[in-house]
């Protein structure tokens, strides 16, 4: 294994290593400055081969580079965005942005030396920060397979927490690290929070990662650790004599926490729906301990009567049977007295007053047990959480009820028209939400220059045309557009949050070019009439010329040509992409120039995920990705990198142009969807 890179180390000639943050078994952690980017602080890991070797093969590189390429599609203010990866002197290499604060591990370790733990107001309150974050990754089927306190950060900036080191990354290193090898196991998870569907099978759900979240509240309740928590002698979770928490809010803990991920909340919304209701419905019964083999923490039994053994690698327990309807019989008959007693009961009228009394209070219990499952009524108060407190300070109060509101439903927002002066930047600020859209009216005049910018990255706009479509093919969703208006007319530019995004602050700034000036046609003033011919110019001597000698013509004026053509449409030059036997990867490179564009044609399914990339190039080279009906791909104009699932099956386009001549070099990848098991 190659040593640690030396502080002030220069990667990629902008990355300048700072500090060593960590060493693992996957690699190193280091804190740099990018000065690329007014040397802003980023985090790149470094990932190592198996011991005995010096670097990753060419095969598991590649295999690295594409299942990488799945994080950039992530883009969330909780999770650290993924930059880039490359590799230098036979090394690998992940960027990502830098967040600053603690682990919520090493923030409740300090709170374990002050004798404290999380409060149930303030885990509800983590809950409710984590679970969107969670509903965003798994809606592009992403798990992250790795939940823990230790891979949760509270932000110092904001103190929110920000969920990081992707399993997923991790476990396509292991089976790098194992290529070759006969071992087969590739499971990623930690021992006590990873479900046993993950550690024995390799498989992850949604439901695994919550969990995995709901071990990581318990711990944060209780101030231990999950090897303190679980009873592997009647497998079950004995947490809550370890902290104070509602009945309810404890229900919802306990059905994230079943064994059978088919018991387990099936989705975030089904656990946050659960949370807003305050209860859920209580997991099935444990089965007896005789069927169990193998227990969620680090230690398995051969049967039932041995002595637990140390396991490092089977982390869970294996599938077991229900009980049968004849073993619930057996179980009954061994209690003889039963009928004697129920007897004996019958023969005192006291006992029998007794048993009337306790039946009624059970019946209008039952009852409101009833009414309770089918959830809250209409209006009904649910507790509001105040922010997480700082370190070292007193839990929070017991939260005053408020009214349940009711999530809004996105709204179209018309602005006043923007008055724009020539050559004047305008500049508008504000905030919208999640599926909210914004628009901006202008008026311009045919031939007019717009440029319009955006400088928060959660936001992206559209120009649109007087009949409400995009102007031109780049002028959708993008973050910058520049180019000219044909016709005199009202456009509107319309800004819509990145999808996933809950809310976002934008910085719009917008420039009208100057009004262009009409051609005048030339004029030729008339010749005042004369009573005598007047006689010819003569030629300037030396010029050896004498205009239309011997003809008798006079000279003809300047022929007008009229105004300056348009601009001509950027010429295309189409080629199809195939890729070689048994490969999902190939490089092509060629050049561009202005007013030109490079299309390569990929052919791929509904489901691949395609991934475009710009290797080198010596210019400001970017590219377009079109659908096969020509439109262009959502958030797909003007990258240099770029990554998603395909919708459709089809021919998808990818455009390359730029705005000077270039050479380039362009990796494209169409790979098969990501398993989520």
């Amino acid at each position: 294994m190659q040593p640690a890179i030396s502080i002030g180390t220069l990667l990629q000639n902008h990355y300048r290593i700072v500090q060593l943050l960590g060493q693992g078994g996957f690699g190193r952690t280091y804190l740099a400055e990018d000065q690329g980017r007014f040397n802003e602080r980023c985090a790149i890991k470094e990932f190592v081969p198996i011991k005995g070797e010096d670097k990753f093969s060419d095969k598991a590189t590649q295999l690295f580079q594409r299942e990488a390429s799945v994080l950039y599609q992530i883009n969330h203010p909780q999770i650290p965005k993924f930059r880039a990866t490359f590799e230098e002197d036979e090394r690998l290499f992940l960027v990502q942005d830098y967040v600053e604060g603690p682990t919520f591990h090493a923030v409740l370790n300090q709170r374990r030396q002050q004798g404290k733990t999380f409060s149930e107001a303030e885990v509800q309150l983590f809950l409710k920060q984590m679970l969107p974050v969670l509903a965003h990754i798994h809606a592009k089927g992403i798990i992250h397979r790795d939940i823990s306190p230790d891979n949760i950060i509270l932000r110092q900036q904001d103190r929110l927490p920000v969920l990081i080191d992707f399993g997923v990354v991790k476990e396509v290193v292991t089976r790098m690290q194992l290529e070759g090898s006969a071992t087969q196991a590739t499971t990623v998870g930690k021992a006590g929070y990873a479900p046993s569907e993950q550690m024995q099978t390799g498989r992850a759900y949604p439901s695994s990662d919550l969990y995995s979240l709901a071990v990581t509240v318990i711990v944060m309740l209780t101030g231990r650790e999950p090897q303190g928590l679980f009873d592997d002698v009647n497998f079950t979770w004995n947490w809550e004599q370890w902290t104070a928490v509602t009945p309810q809010f404890a229900s919802v803990v306990n059905k994230a926490l079943s064994f059978r991920p088919g018991d387990r909340f099936q989705s975030v919304s089904e656990m946050a729906k659960a949370l807003s209701a305050g209860h859920a419905s209580p997991p099935p019964a444990v089965p007896p301990t005789s069927q169990l083999k193998t227990v969620a923490v680090g230690r398995a039994y051969p049967n039932a009567n041995s002595s637990p053994t140390n396991s490092p690698t089977n982390v869970g327990p294996t599938a077991h049977r229900p009980t049968t309807a004849r073993q619930r019989d057996n179980t009954r008959m061994v209690m003889p007295s039963e009928q004697e007693r129920s007897s004996s009961l019958m023969e005192s009228p006291l006992a029998v007053g007794t048993l009337a009394a306790v039946l009624a209070a059970g019946a209008g219990f039952g009852g409101w047990a009833v009414v309770r499952s089918m959830g809250p009524p209409p209006g009904a108060p649910t507790p509001t959480i105040t922010s997480l407190p700082p370190l070292g300070s007193e839990p929070a109060p017991t939260p005053t009820p408020t009214p349940t509101q009711v999530t809004p439903k996105p709204v179209d927002y018309q602005q006043p028209k923007l008055n724009l002066e020539p050559g004047v930047t305008k500049v508008v600020e504000g905030n919208m939400r999640g599926g909210d859209t914004v628009n901006y009216p202008l008026s311009a005049e045919a031939g007019q220059s717009l440029s319009v910018e955006l400088a928060e990255e959660g936001v992206l706009l559209s120009v649109l045309g007087p009949n409400g479509r995009p102007v031109a093919r780049g002028a959708n969703r993008v973050a910058r557009w520049d180019g000219e208006l044909k016709d005199t007319d009202d456009y509107t530019i319309q800004l819509s949050p990145v999808r996933g995004v809950s809310s976002s602050d934008y910085r719009l700034e917008v420039t009208l070019g100057a009004v262009p000036v009409e051609p005048t046609e030339p004029t030729t003033p008339e010749p005042e009439p004369t009573s005598t011919p007047a006689p010819p110019e003569t030629p300037d001597e030396g010029s050896g010329e004498t205009p239309n000698e011997g003809t008798g013509e006079t000279p003809s004026p300047p022929v007008d040509e009229g105004p300056d053509e348009p601009p001509a449409q950027p010429a295309v030059q189409s080629q199809r992409v195939s890729f070689p036997s048994g490969s999902e990867s190939m490089r092509v490179a060629n050049n561009v120039g202005p007013n030109q564009i490079k299309r390569y044609v990929v052919n791929a399914k509904e489901g691949q995920i395609l991934t475009v990339t710009v290797l080198e190039s010596q210019g400001g080279v970017t590219f377009d990705v079109l659908m096969p009906t020509g439109e262009m791909v959502a958030d797909a104009a003007n990258l240099q990198m770029w990554a998603g699932f395909l919708p459709v099956g089809g021919d998808y386009s990818i455009d390359v142009k730029s705005s000077q001549f270039s050479e380039f070099t362009l990796q494209i990848e169409a790979s098969a969807q990501v398993p989520t098991e």
